[in-house]
């Protein structure tokens, strides 16, 4: 079984969508797959509830209680670790997750950490996304779903999407048009590369 981690800091809205993808799309008997686990950084996340409604493992770890990224993140991938099945490491996706990863974590997870970014990177990594875009004049914006490196909103493209940018938008109209599109393509990309491996 391949067993799927979701780290999450909030909402969780893709977190949620993954979660309702791969039951309704039967990942476990076409792939062998399951979403696991949610892990936040942040015990007030919205996102734990959804989690455990549907059945779901929960953890929380706060990132608060160490005294260093290192520690947090040596925490983190003992967690998660927990989840690896023999000859099978589990699935890593941030969804929502608002922690900078050390580059140790990220070479740890290398080829199976994924993220995504509301932007059609490499346009605009970072934060304030939305509105950059429309300070830019961009007729158009999206989504990117990607594998992580150590550089931060880098790493290999796995699917994205364009929105059009409308006259009067503001950055929340077009960070809420971005969104769904952000719930369609992670799923899809998910299982994309869920088709890949062995």
């Amino acid at each position: 079984m391949k067993n799927i981690v979701i780290l999450i800091s909030g909402g969780g809205s893709n977190m949620a969508a993954i979660v309702k993808a791969s039951q309704r799309d039967a990942w476990h008997d076409k792939f062998g797959a399951r979403v696991a686990a949610v892990i936040s950084n942040k015990a007030s996340a919205a996102g734990l509830v959804f989690a455990a409604e549907h059945g779901l493992a929960t953890e929380v770890l706060d990132h608060k209680a160490f005294d260093s990224r290192e520690a947090f993140d040596a925490a983190l991938a003992n967690v998660i670790d927990r989840f690896d099945v023999p000859g099978q490491p589990a699935l890593v996706v941030l969804a929502g997750f608002m922690r900078i990863l050390t580059p140790g974590f990220v070479n740890r997870y290398q080829g199976r950490l994924l993220n995504i970014h509301p932007s059609l990177l490499p346009a605009f990594p970072g934060l304030h996304t939305h509105q950059r875009a429309l300070d830019a004049g961009c007729q158009v914006a999206g989504a990117t779903v990607h594998q992580v490196t150590a550089e931060l909103d880098h790493g290999p493209i796995l699917a994205q999407a364009v929105v059009p940018v409308l006259p009067g938008d503001s950055a929340d109209t077009l960070a809420v048009r971005v969104l769904t599109q952000e719930h369609r393509i992670y799923p899809q990309a998910i299982a994309d590369l869920l088709r890949k491996i062995p």
